[in-house]
């Protein structure tokens, strides 16, 4: 079947792109930014995608859990996946009473074989109300000389070849008091001791999930955390103004940060960012990739009034107005430098079609990390899970839900079936052939043309010589007349053109 091409000019001038070709090497590249493109064009474009719903695979339901559980965790640890969270219960009642104070506020643990099927071991570790069969894993209390919020945790495995056996998983806490961040160490990641006597950072607000990661493209550790663009937020003085922000530092020994900067986004306004997200992207550890939550208060109107669980609503309003009106939702975004991110200003992953649990202040918060899991459809690749709280606030429980999107799913080039064309900037590569991670369907496809750094087709390497690629794969060697070897032009500066027709390209790799 012959493949229709786009016809449409490119415009511009070729000789525009006289710029150094970028090294790409042998990595995996993402179109999650504008890092490769040089031209979009017909109708071509940067499409978001949204996660795929899926079952509920967690109920915070013990005693020691609630309604207000969350701040999740998530990461593939050998052949375990494991979970962190905050336990916490948040009771309202009418005429509008909120309590918070049931019971203190744990970090508590579940493990999964498969980050599908999840359970919550009794580890024996910790009381509460006079038994130890509970997950709680970081208790309310002092430990050692620090005071840390166990309804605040981000825990990771430290994949820092220097670190030690003791430290071989940390966290990043809040301080109780004083007010801060905290720097917490494991051998087993259930056993926890402070490795500061104080708070490691101090600059910012840190009501959300705030966290620290290693990482290994960079060589140190990188924290993400809350802070907000005006008013004052220190030790003795609550009175935040303007927006929930995310603030950013770097560290050699996770325990003094420097290089302290505030986030900046490409083409996104400041919004009410509640969380942050950001991690390497295990497949591209190049890319760092966050998945903030976004906080609007919409007002009450009869679309408001129409959502689920009004009466619910209208009590949580009559103790604060925002905690009726505000409705959460996932974003996502994207950097190279930790600073800068492209951020998408539509929804990641909305609230979702009308149900009770849904549509309220805390729903869709997304765990801290996507991980890789099998498919249900038996001989097909392996996915992308992802994991959102629902049934925030109300009555003695709230649910952790799991979301599906195929491996470098987040954005793609699309165009229809009428056509679209990108043309990169110019890169230099490493390796023998070109791969794919594409989706067509039946009749469209892609085929790719391979041009020098001016824009003039390589011999063997033009349109005409492409064989139309067309399926679905995470992982397609693209082929020309001669095949599919291109080792002859591995370390020249080169750009790559796709012709699309009813066709998604999410990632490319030379191999």
């Amino acid at each position: 079947m012959k493949l229709i091409l786009c016809s449409c000019l490119v415009l511009g001038s070729f000789s525009a792109f006289a710029a150094d070709a970028m090294d790409i090497g042998s990595r995996r590249e993402l179109f999650v930014d504008d890092f490769l493109i040089g031209q979009l064009t017909g109708k071509a474009e940067q499409r978001l995608h949204q996660p795929q719903i899926q079952e509920i695979v967690l109920t915070h339901d013990a005693p020691w859990e609630g309604s207000g559980s969350g701040y999740h965790s998530v990461f593939k640890d050998g052949d375990k996946y494991r979970m962190y969270y905050k336990s916490w219960q948040l009771t309202v009642t009418p005429p509008g009473k909120v309590n918070t104070g049931e019971h203190p506020l744990f970090t508590c643990y579940a493990e999964s074989d498969d980050g599908i099927h999840w359970s919550k071991p009794e580890l024996g570790l910790h009381e509460f109300k006079g038994s130890k069969a509970n997950n709680i894993v970081i208790p309310h209390g002092m430990m050692g000389k620090v005071n840390p919020d166990g309804g605040h945790p981000a825990v990771f495995k430290d994949e820092n070849p220097a670190s030690p056996a003791d430290a071989k998983y940390k966290a990043i806490v809040r301080s109780n008091s004083p007010k801060g961040l905290l720097a917490l160490k494991s051998p087993d990641g259930l056993r926890w001791s402070p490795m500061a006597d104080a708070p490691v950072i101090t600059d910012g607000a840190f009501d959300s999930q705030n966290l620290a990661f290693w990482d290994a493209q960079s060589g140190v550790y990188r924290a993400y955390w809350r802070y907000f663009t005006a008013g004052t937020t220190d030790e003795k003085n609550w009175k935040p103004s303007g927006d929930r922000a995310i603030r950013t530092a770097t560290s050699k020994d996770f325990l003094h940060w420097e290089n302290q900067h505030d986030l900046t986004y490409v083409d996104s306004p400041s919004e009410q960012l509640y969380t942050n997200q950001v991690k390497p992207y295990h497949r591209a550890p190049h890319l760092l990739l966050g998945f903030p939550t976004r906080y609007t208060e919409r007002g009450w109107s009869d679309s408001m009034r129409a959502l689920p669980e009004r009466e619910h609503r209208e009590w949580r309003s009559k103790a604060s107005d925002r905690y009726g009106m505000a409705i959460t939702e996932g974003l996502f975004m994207a950097s190279r430098d930790g600073v800068k991110f492209k951020r998408w200003n539509e929804a990641f992953l909305p609230p979702g079609i009308e149900r009770p649990g849904t549509w309220n202040y805390g729903h869709q918060y997304i765990a801290w990390h996507p991980v890789e899991t099998k498919s249900a459809l038996e001989g097909a690749p392996n996915e992308l899970s992802l994991y959102a709280t629902e049934s925030y606030w109300t009555d003695k429980s709230s649910a952790l839900r799991r979301y599906t999107l195929r491996l470098d799913g987040f954005v793609s080039i699309h165009a229809p079936m009428s056509g679209g064309e990108l043309i990169t900037k110019p890169i230099t590569f490493k390796g023998k052939a070109l791969t794919l991670n594409f989706a067509s369907s039946a009749a469209g496809g892609i085929q790719v043309e391979i041009q020098d750094a001016d824009g003039k087709p390589v011999p063997g390497f033009t349109l005409a010589d492409s064989q139309p690629v067309f399926g679905d794969s995470l992982d397609r060697t693209v082929t020309w007349k001669t095949g599919p070897d291109v080792s002859a032009l591995s370390g020249k500066p080169v750009r790559l053109r796709f012709v699309l027709n009813d066709a998604d390209l999410y990632a490319l790799k030379f191999e």
